[in-house]
């Protein structure tokens, strides 16, 4: 495949929108470096792996050899980003934001190469325009395209309060990009007005505007918000190996793929031939063990992530008493039986709802992991560990009609699958 091409490929690789992606195609075919800049506002100690999202898309750039400016917002963050808001937010002191920053400094180059990255502070060049500086920049900008932002239109005609210096947030934003005569700049998908901003200063001051990529929030472990510290769904980086690999064999198996296309270093073809693996039966639960041990290996070393998941394992089967039952049901002419179904003709419960019933609140488990969907088809395979409940346990066969012996033939583990819609 052609440089520029494969290039391409695996920087549009999870983004949301590149703007523009011809004007992209022309800097990288001149072969130079490109200046890629990301900028973060220390607003929490720690990050969790949704700020991960944008470093990994940077060290990609990285890996194409281009040069990461990772820009610490330490001016913007006495400002407060107004971004999603729907009221004022309260700015960060200069002790906080200093505080903040160190440690982000520590813990991106977990994930960055520190020699091909440069770590910026817009500090450096807003203190020094002064007041008649920011006068000149304000100039540049009017109101009503600043009221074009959703969050500032939503504000403005509810009637709720826009301070004045909300509106200097994405003009500092944007003449960060000129400072640093930014190629491309990364952001969420609810920065896309502030990172245009950028682009129509760049064109004020003269310079070739920058790229625009914008890549998804990533949703938390509730599958729901974005991931955020505030809200309690988030795997922070500082996490202890044994709470992050916890943490993550939570995560849905939908929203699995979402964090393996976003956070995982697998190439797409890998992650395409596991979602093939799920599909021909293997137990989702196989593929959160690869997420979580890559995400602990990451953050903390191999050998962690072995522990973790060791620990994990024997946390999820040190309640079982010494004397669980061992049983054999038969599956149906197909080979298969539905979750509810084995559940009962094992005796675990009483009628099939209750089964769907315990499944839906999470009452249910197989081989100590959580099953959360009532629709779970099981195939002709060796004894599984099923749990209903705290006290409620036996090791199953699914036999076939014509194999009713206990240990018959089968694939393993990956017996498990998921039924047809």
């Amino acid at each position: 495949m052609d440089t520029v091409e494969s290039s391409l490929a695996l920087i549009r690789r999870g983004t949301q929108e590149i703007l523009l992606e011809e004007a992209l195609r022309k800097k990288l075919e001149r072969g130079q470096p490109l200046r890629v800049k990301a900028g973060f506002d220390p607003t929490a100690p720690d990050l969790h792996l949704g700020h991960t999202v944008l470093i990994n898309k940077l060290r990609q750039f990285q890996e194409l050899g281009h040069h990461v400016l990772f820009l610490i917002g330490d001016f913007t963050g006495m400002i407060g980003d107004p971004t999603g808001k729907s009221a004022t937010r309260k700015p960060l002191t200069p002790d906080q934001i200093a505080l903040n920053a160190a440690t982000y400094q520590e813990q991106v180059f977990r994930i960055l190469d520190p020699a091909r990255t440069e770590v910026v502070f817009n500090s450096h060049w807003i203190e020094p325009l002064g007041a008649a500086g920011l006068i000149q920049l304000a100039a540049r900008h009017t109101v009503a395209r600043m009221l074009e932002r959703d969050d500032f239109g939503k504000r403005y005609r509810g009637g709720q309060p826009i301070a004045v210096h909300e509106f200097l947030y994405p003009l500092i934003q944007g003449y960060d990009s000129v400072a640093l005569r930014a190629d491309v700049e990364l952001g969420g998908t609810d920065q896309k007005f502030n990172l245009l901003v950028g682009r129509q200063l760049q064109e004020s001051y003269g310079q070739e505007p920058q790229v625009v990529i914008t890549l998804p929030l990533l949703e938390g472990l509730d599958g729901v918000q974005k991931m955020s510290k505030s809200l309690g769904n988030y795997v922070g980086i500082t996490d202890a190996p044994a709470e992050m690999f916890g943490k993550l064999m939570k995560v849905s198996d939908e929203l699995m793929w979402r964090y393996l296309e976003l956070l995982s270093a697998h190439t797409m073809a890998e992650i395409d031939a596991w979602r093939a693996d799920v599909l021909a039966g293997v137990n989702p639960m196989d593929i959160k063990f690869q997420l979580a041990s890559e995400m602990v290996a990451r953050f903390h070393s191999a050998e962690a992530a072995v522990a973790a998941k060791e620990g994990f394992v024997a946390r999820s089967h040190g309640a079982v008493p010494d004397d669980v039952p061992e049983l054999s049901v038969t599956a149906d002419a197909c080979g298969t039986l539905g979750i509810a179904r084995l559940l009962k003709d094992a005796g675990l419960v009483k009628t099939t709802s209750e089964a769907m019933r315990l499944i839906e609140q999470g009452g249910v488990k197989i081989d100590g992991a959580s099953l959360d969907d009532p629709r779970f088809m099981c195939q002709v395979g060796t004894a599984h560990l099923y749990q209903v409940g705290k006290r409620r346990f036996a090791r199953v066969t699914l036999s076939g009609v014509d194999s009713l012996q206990v240990g018959a033939p089968t694939v393993g583990i990956g017996a498990l699958s998921r039924e047809d819609d």
